[in-house]
Protein backbone atom coordinates (compact mmCIF):
# COMPACT_ATOMS: atom_id res chain seq x y z
CA UNK A 1 0.00 0.00 0.00
CA UNK A 2 1.10 3.58 -0.65
CA UNK A 3 2.99 5.15 2.25
CA UNK A 4 4.73 8.47 2.92
CA UNK A 5 6.60 9.97 5.88
CA UNK A 6 6.61 13.62 6.90
CA UNK A 7 9.00 15.02 9.52
CA UNK A 8 7.89 18.09 11.47
CA UNK A 9 8.92 20.06 14.51
CA UNK A 10 6.32 20.66 17.22
CA UNK A 11 5.80 24.42 17.43
CA UNK A 12 4.81 26.55 20.43
CA UNK A 13 1.37 27.21 18.90
CA UNK A 14 0.71 23.46 18.67
CA UNK A 15 0.79 23.17 22.47
CA UNK A 16 -1.68 23.74 25.29
CA UNK A 17 -0.90 25.49 28.62
CA UNK A 18 0.53 22.21 29.96
CA UNK A 19 3.20 22.39 27.23
CA UNK A 20 2.02 19.31 25.32
CA UNK A 21 0.38 19.13 21.90
CA UNK A 22 -3.30 20.10 22.12
CA UNK A 23 -4.98 16.88 20.94
CA UNK A 24 -7.08 18.39 18.09
CA UNK A 25 -3.85 19.65 16.50
CA UNK A 26 -2.86 16.05 15.74
CA UNK A 27 -5.86 15.88 13.38
CA UNK A 28 -4.53 18.93 11.57
CA UNK A 29 -1.11 17.25 11.29
CA UNK A 30 -2.76 14.13 9.88
CA UNK A 31 -4.81 16.12 7.37
CA UNK A 32 -1.61 17.73 6.08
CA UNK A 33 0.03 14.30 5.86
CA UNK A 34 -2.90 13.00 3.81
CA UNK A 35 -2.29 15.83 1.34
CA UNK A 36 1.39 14.81 1.23
CA UNK A 37 0.31 11.21 0.60
CA UNK A 38 -1.55 12.38 -2.54
CA UNK A 39 1.67 14.07 -3.65
CA UNK A 40 3.57 10.83 -3.01
CA UNK A 41 1.04 9.14 -5.32
CA UNK A 42 2.08 11.64 -7.99
CA UNK A 43 -0.91 13.95 -7.77
CA UNK A 44 -0.67 17.15 -5.74
CA UNK A 45 -4.20 17.85 -4.54
CA UNK A 46 -4.94 20.57 -7.09
CA UNK A 47 -3.76 18.30 -9.92
CA UNK A 48 -5.76 15.35 -8.55
CA UNK A 49 -8.91 17.48 -8.43
CA UNK A 50 -8.34 18.68 -11.99
CA UNK A 51 -7.24 15.35 -13.48
CA UNK A 52 -10.09 13.29 -12.05
CA UNK A 53 -12.84 15.95 -11.96
CA UNK A 54 -13.55 15.59 -8.26
CA UNK A 55 -14.25 18.14 -5.57
CA UNK A 56 -11.90 16.42 -3.16
CA UNK A 57 -11.72 13.65 -0.59
CA UNK A 58 -13.73 14.76 2.44
CA UNK A 59 -13.09 13.21 5.82
CA UNK A 60 -16.08 11.15 6.99
CA UNK A 61 -14.61 9.37 10.01
CA UNK A 62 -11.59 9.83 12.25
CA UNK A 63 -10.20 8.61 15.53
CA UNK A 64 -6.89 8.57 17.36
CA UNK A 65 -5.07 6.69 20.10
CA UNK A 66 -2.83 8.87 22.25
CA UNK A 67 0.03 6.79 23.64
CA UNK A 68 2.68 9.34 24.67
CA UNK A 69 2.78 13.16 24.74
CA UNK A 70 4.76 15.41 22.43
CA UNK A 71 6.03 18.85 23.44
CA UNK A 72 7.37 22.08 21.99
CA UNK A 73 10.62 21.48 20.10
CA UNK A 74 10.13 17.75 19.57
CA UNK A 75 10.91 16.46 16.10
CA UNK A 76 8.33 13.88 15.08
CA UNK A 77 7.88 11.60 12.08
CA UNK A 78 4.41 10.91 10.76
CA UNK A 79 4.08 7.88 8.48
CA UNK A 80 0.81 7.80 6.59
CA UNK A 81 -0.30 4.65 4.79
CA UNK A 82 -3.34 3.81 2.71
CA UNK A 83 -4.77 0.98 4.80
CA UNK A 84 -7.80 -0.04 2.72
CA UNK A 85 -9.39 0.94 -0.59
CA UNK A 86 -13.05 0.38 -1.38
CA UNK A 87 -15.32 1.41 -4.27
CA UNK A 88 -15.61 5.10 -3.35
CA UNK A 89 -13.77 5.43 -0.04
CA UNK A 90 -10.41 4.66 1.47
CA UNK A 91 -8.78 4.46 4.90
CA UNK A 92 -5.51 6.03 5.96
CA UNK A 93 -3.48 5.13 9.04
CA UNK A 94 -1.11 7.70 10.53
CA UNK A 95 1.67 6.76 12.97
CA UNK A 96 3.33 9.68 14.73
CA UNK A 97 6.63 8.74 16.36
CA UNK A 98 9.26 10.58 18.37
CA UNK A 99 12.74 9.08 18.58
CA UNK A 100 11.40 5.80 17.22
CA UNK A 101 8.64 5.59 19.87
CA UNK A 102 5.03 5.51 18.68
CA UNK A 103 3.17 8.43 20.31
CA UNK A 104 -0.10 8.75 18.38
CA UNK A 105 -2.01 6.52 15.98
CA UNK A 106 -4.56 8.26 13.77
CA UNK A 107 -7.17 6.76 11.50
CA UNK A 108 -9.16 8.43 8.73
CA UNK A 109 -11.84 7.35 6.28
CA UNK A 110 -12.17 9.58 3.23
CA UNK A 111 -14.63 9.57 0.35
CA UNK A 112 -13.82 10.24 -3.31
CA UNK A 113 -16.33 13.01 -3.96
CA UNK A 114 -17.72 14.79 -6.99
CA UNK A 115 -20.80 16.86 -7.68
CA UNK A 116 -24.12 15.47 -8.82
CA UNK A 117 -24.60 16.98 -12.30
CA UNK A 118 -28.32 17.55 -11.69
CA UNK A 119 -28.34 18.94 -8.15
CA UNK A 120 -24.78 20.19 -7.74
CA UNK A 121 -24.62 18.47 -4.35
CA UNK A 122 -21.60 16.51 -3.19
CA UNK A 123 -21.78 12.77 -3.74
CA UNK A 124 -19.41 9.86 -3.54
CA UNK A 125 -18.11 8.55 -6.83
CA UNK A 126 -16.10 5.42 -7.64
CA UNK A 127 -12.34 5.70 -7.35
CA UNK A 128 -10.71 5.54 -10.78
CA UNK A 129 -8.76 2.29 -11.41
CA UNK A 130 -5.55 4.34 -11.78
CA UNK A 131 -6.02 5.77 -8.27
CA UNK A 132 -6.88 2.38 -6.77
CA UNK A 133 -3.73 0.87 -8.30
CA UNK A 134 -1.52 3.70 -7.03
CA UNK A 135 -3.06 3.60 -3.53
CA UNK A 136 -2.48 -0.16 -3.43
CA UNK A 137 1.15 0.36 -4.44
CA UNK A 138 0.78 -1.45 -7.76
Amino acid sequence: MLSNTVVRRIEWGDCDPAGIVFNPNYLSFFDHCTTMLYEAAGWPKQIMVQKFGIVGCPLVETRANFLAPCSFGDEVSITSTVADVRNSSFDIRHELSKGGKLCVEGFETRVWAGRDPETGRLRSTPLPPEVVARFRGE
